[in-house]
């Protein structure tokens, strides 16, 4: 099959550079038969590499001999039949073989980002997407990357990282860079979109596992849908996949075994639900076996995502190249084609320019043959044409001096218009201008006001503060007089014990002369409990 070939160029490259060791370009039998053996092993063919002894007589190979040798005793043996998950194996193994020659030469570096099934998933992509063009220096190979489809893979890394992607920053860079190499290509996303070590390595990890599904497994979408059951009609979340031939459902995200695959082919097609007349989340695939799948997504534009993804897997279910490689190629021929068109037209220009000279040339010869045989007759006609000439320019200057003038007088009126527009501005700016002091001088009266009822009320606190104490003084001079009331009345009581009694009755009469009652006592308790709550 010569597309397996072709998507294996690039990766069997790799591995043919790895095992170069003195001269360029060219790799002894003996390295390129343990190559060869495993490519043979991996299809089920055995053997093949005994052929490379008698191949073209020498011990060493260039890389397009190795490549013919391939094509024609190693893919050869394979059939259009093949099933496109078969070639997907056949191409998976044989690109981890070419990794495992060349990993040494990508993995040891200094200060690495990503891990080393990141670094072999960046190099499925890069084999996916790089271009094998002949070096200008000498007749070897070059496997190199454009600037564009760079762009995209970091554009999207950065994207999924939740950086701010800067497309005028990396044109400067390709522009200083030139060609990507796998290296090269390589180290611009380890410290330039990476993050620059400030994120988290799992999340560098998952993002790169992401590029690798979309562009080396195919992945067209992948999310959570609701499926509707065939048995029982009921609805279930699954985490579905979609690809060119598949649509792969799992219990969740992390599921390795799909709980079912939908076949996709020519034959299927897709539409949204309605209920109603009006559509709502759900649509149906309708498979070859005319079996109709209900899905539900979570919102309307969720469907329409999936029903545009699942028309674009049905369109692409019958090709034998991979979508991405597919768009890969169309974006490549489209830059081709730009790129031939560009030098069409140069070509074109420089014709014009050399049939232009030409006829410059061959006009200049003409004319002085012409002035050589008619010398004595050209005089005049020469004079003639000269004034003519000389006529010519003058109504030219004056048409231009005219055309300068007009010009003038519209530049000059745009000036004015421009200068009314300014002034207007000017004034709304002014007004603008007077309306601010005018609100600002009121916010300060305002403000003047708040601070002068302010003061106020501090002084008023003030007044209120030295009342308070004057009335506490005065309390307390009341609670002190009350006290002192109340010792000399204890006083009085003691000594009117003391005193001998001469008779009871005027004993009696005496003490309750003297000594208040105890209804009238706590009067001046009660004076002082009022004077307080008065305060």
């Amino acid at each position: 099959m010569a597309h397996l070939l072709k998507n294996l160029t690039n990766s069997i490259w790799h591995a043919f550079h790895a095992l170069q060791h003195d001269v360029p370009g060219i790799v002894a039998k003996s390295k390129l038969k343990v190559l060869t053996a495993n490519i043979g092993t991996l299809m089920d063919l055995y053997g093949v590499e005994k052929g490379l002894e008698h191949y073209r007589s020498t011990q060493t190979l260039t890389f397009e001999h190795y490549i013919y040798y391939l094509q024609k005793e190693v893919f050869s043996s394979l059939t259009d039949t093949i099933p496109i998950n078969t070639c997907r194996s056949i191409e998976k193994g044989i690109d981890e073989i070419c990794w495992l020659v060349c990993r040494k030469f990508y993995i040891d570096r200094s200060n690495p980002v990503f891990k080393d099934n990141s670094v072999y998933q960046l190099f499925r992509i890069f084999c996916l997407l790089a271009e094998i063009e002949t070096d200008g220096a000498d007749v070897s190979f070059l496997v190199t990357m454009h600037s564009d489809e760079v762009a995209q893979v970091a554009s999207q890394l950065v994207t999924s990282l939740g950086l701010c992607w800067d497309a005028v920053d990396f044109s400067a860079l390709s522009a200083a860079i030139g060609n990507f190499r796998f290296p090269t290509f390589l180290a611009v996303l380890e410290s330039k979109y990476s993050g620059e070590g400030s994120l988290d390595i799992d999340g560098i990890t998952e993002a790169i596992d992401d590029l690798y599904q979309t562009y080396v497994e195919d992945v067209i979408k992948k999310g959570y849908l609701m499926k509707k059951g065939y048995l029982l009609p009921t609805l279930k979340y699954f985490w579905f996949v979609l690809r060119p031939d598949e649509l792969a459902y799992y219990k969740d995200s992390q599921q390795k075994e799909p709980s079912g695959v939908i076949t996709l082919d020519p034959n299927c097609w897709t539409d949204a639900v309605s209920n109603g007349g009006k559509l709502d989340r759900r649509f149906i695939i309708s498979t070859s076996e005319h079996r109709y799948i209900e899905l539900v997504a979570e919102d309307h534009r969720g469907r329409l995502q999936w029903l545009s993804a699942l028309q674009i897997a049905i369109q692409h279910s019958s090709e034998k190249l991979s979508y991405q490689r597919s768009l890969a190629n169309q974006r490549r021929s489209m830059r081709q084609a730009s790129k031939q068109q560009k030098e069409e037209t140069r070509l074109e220009l420089q014709f014009e320019r050399q049939a232009r000279i030409a006829a410059e040339i061959q006009a200049r010869k003409l004319e002085a043959i012409s002035k050589e045989e008619c010398a004595r007759v050209q005089e005049l006609e020469d004079i003639k044409q000269k004034l003519e000439i000389l006529l010519h320019e003058e109504k030219q200057a004056l048409r231009d001096e005219e055309i300068v003038r007009n010009l003038q007088a519209r530049v000059l009126r745009e000036e004015w218009e421009r200068r009314e527009e300014l002034e207007r501005l000017q004034q709304e700016q002014q007004q603008l201008l007077e309306m601010e002091k005018l609100k600002r001088m009121e916010f300060e009266m305002k403000q003047h006001e708040n601070e002068k009822q302010l003061q106020e009320a501090e002084l008023r606190l003030e007044q209120l503060e030295a009342e308070k104490q004057s009335l506490d003084t005065e309390l307390q001079a009341a609670r002190e007089k009350a006290k002192r009331a109340e010792d000399a009345q204890i006083n009085l009581e003691s000594q009117l014990v003391t005193i001998r009694p001469l008779r009871n009755g005027e004993r009696i009469r005496r003490t309750q002369s003297f000594i208040p009652t105890t209804k009238e006592r706590p009067l001046v308790i009660d004076d002082s409990v009022s004077l307080q709550k008065n305060c």
